[in-house]
């Protein structure tokens, strides 16, 4: 999977790729921001099955500090990997040659995964700490027989003579990070999640693991919970063989994310439905759009009440566990990131746009000129036939585009953002002067190419709420629950929990609603009905 624009802080986009023989994935500059340096797991795992007949995996909890952010910044780099992921995204599908309900992009992020539970594989089982992610599809776990790579030494890992319920597979499998990549080779063993045994399970026994990300590592490995389309040399993913084998009761899992963090309780995973003590009122179901990932439609986007317009013709979105804050389009993040007053970097050709062409787009909405074709028309961009794209940025659907210069693709993508802010402010009846004073002022809150935005902790109560439109319902997250605060006292520093992120159409806009989303909603992931539920946490 390749980096799409989600590194900076936390968040990475990575894509799939499949190779004939050596079943790899192309997770591109992943960064791996391994957030958990020197964190301490706060609480002893719950694995238990209850007499309801669900399942509960107790998570441990990892707090987000400045040491997070730290490894953050060391493993992200350059912003350079995230920007080019972009036109990798475009050609995936090219890449591929699959169909379109395979062609998606996985959005991860797991420098700063806070949650993990515990499994253990083989009889008798060897413990791991895991991730349960609902953005990939594979588990994997450090192997006994990694020699060479430092991590390793540091983990548990998996010792196949040590099982007698092993099986030798063989078969080679690589997963491509931004900063190296994991390989190794599958097995099959059983696998215990909880007091459920999933029996013949097959899985990845990594070899080789990037040194610096996984050195800090809290856990060990990864355990997939998304479809089987996604899945690495197409194996079939734990969850697959749960409900195949029986062994729950409902073929439903649900998150509780705990996010008060003055409680150790770190959440819980239930396997075989939904547990009632977690959630208030009733969930709001919406149909999975496309298998891979746990996606959805989307609508709207409102900050303080008011919608920005950017999804009127609908926008997709992904559930993922795995990624800890929330990613979108860069234009609406700057949008909010202009109303909670969080600084990020200022773009000059963001400012040229406004300074050379902004009166003439004001003029041309004013004249109803079809917003989509504008930037084109004022030879900023280039068109496609159904929507104005960068230059820089070759469309799915011609893959034969031609690329311009960089700078030509940073105007195009300005104007393009210059559009809609234009727009979302012509609706308001705000006046001419007005309109290109703000978005001059958004110009100076566009995300750092890394994605991090600061903001002043002593504001919080003067920010306004961020609302997500879904199932024709709204969901709103309050600054507590969108702003991250790191450290204590006088020292301690708010994140913005928002990070930028831009998929172009047919398979964007895109959101990926991490844990910032997840820990305010209680997420139901239907897989027998093929649908995502949230409601409020308990």
């Amino acid at each position: 999977m390749a980096f799409s624009n989600v590194c900076a802080l936390t968040g990475c986009c990575y894509k799939h790729k499949f190779w004939e023989n050596n079943y790899q994935v192309n997770m591109g500059a992943k960064a791996f921001l391994v957030t958990i340096l020197l964190s301490s797991l706060l609480f002893p795992l719950a694995l238990s099955t209850s007499n309801d007949g669900l399942v509960r995996i107790g998570l441990k909890k990892i707090k987000f500090d400045q040491n997070n952010r730290l490894a953050a910044r060391v493993e992200s780099k350059e912003g350079e990997a995230v920007r080019a992921s972009i036109r990798k995204y475009n050609n995936f599908h090219g890449n591929l040659g699959a169909s379109e309900d395979t062609d998606i992009v996985a959005l991860k992020n797991y420098m700063d995964a806070q949650y993990f539970g515990e499994i253990g594989i083989g009889s008798p089982p060897q413990k791991f700490t895991v991730i349960f992610d609902t953005g990939s599809s594979n588990l994997w776990v450090p192997s006994s027989k990694c020699y060479f790579s430092v991590p390793c030494f540091f983990h548990s890992k998996y010792k196949s003579s040590q099982s007698s319920t092993y099986k030798k597979n063989g078969k080679s499998a690589a997963i491509r990070y931004g900063t190296g990549a994991i390989s190794g080779f599958f097995s099959q063993d059983s696998v215990k999640v909880g007091d459920l045994i999933v029996q013949n399970q097959e899985f990845i026994e990594a070899t080789r693991e990037p040194s610096v990300t996984f050195l800090v590592a809290k856990f060990d490995g990864i355990l997939g919970l998304g479809f089987q389309e996604i899945s690495v040399g197409n194996a079939v993913p734990v969850w697959y063989n749960m409900v195949k084998q029986g062994l729950v009761k409902e073929p439903v899992f649900s998150f509780w994310l705990n996010r008060n963090t003055k409680e150790d309780e770190g959440g819980e995973i239930v396997f075989g439905g939904v547990d009632p003590n977690h959630y208030k009122g009733k969930h709001t179901y919406v149909p999975v759009t496309r298998k891979g990932y746990w996606q959805f439609d989307m609508g709207d986007v409102l900050i303080d009440g008011q919608a920005t317009g950017y999804c009127d013709n609908g926008c997709s979105a992904i559930a993922d566990s795995g990624t800890s804050l929330l990613a979108g389009p860069t234009t609406v993040i700057t949008m909010i990131n202009h109303a909670i007053g969080a600084s990020g970097v200022v773009s000059q050709q963001c400012k040229a746009v406004v300074e050379q062409y902004g009166q003439t787009i004001m003029d041309m909405l004013l004249a109803e000129a079809h917003p989509k074709k504008i930037c084109s028309q004022v030879g900023l961009c280039t068109f496609d036939g159904t929507r104005g794209i960068s230059m820089g940025i070759e469309s799915v659907v011609d893959e034969n585009a031609g690329k311009s210069s960089g700078l030509h693709d940073a105007m195009c993508s300005a104007c393009e953002m210059a559009v809609v802010w234009m727009q979302n402010q012509l609706r308001q009846n705000q006046t001419q002067e007005r309109i290109l004073n703000y978005v001059n002022e958004l110009c100076e809150r566009l995300p750092s190419p890394m994605g991090q935005s600061a903001v002043d902790c002593g504001k919080l109560s003067g920010m306004p709420s961020v609302s997500f439109t879904i199932g024709g319902r709204t969901f709103d997250l309050s600054p507590e629950e969108y702003i991250l605060k790191v450290g204590e006292g006088p020292a301690a520093q708010c994140i913005s929990g928002f990070i930028a992120l831009d998929v172009p159409p047919p398979r964007g806009p895109l959101w990926i609603l991490g844990d910032v989303f997840m820990g305010r909603y209680h997420t139901v992931f239907d897989f027998g009905k093929l649908r995502v539920g949230f409601a409020e946490a308990a």
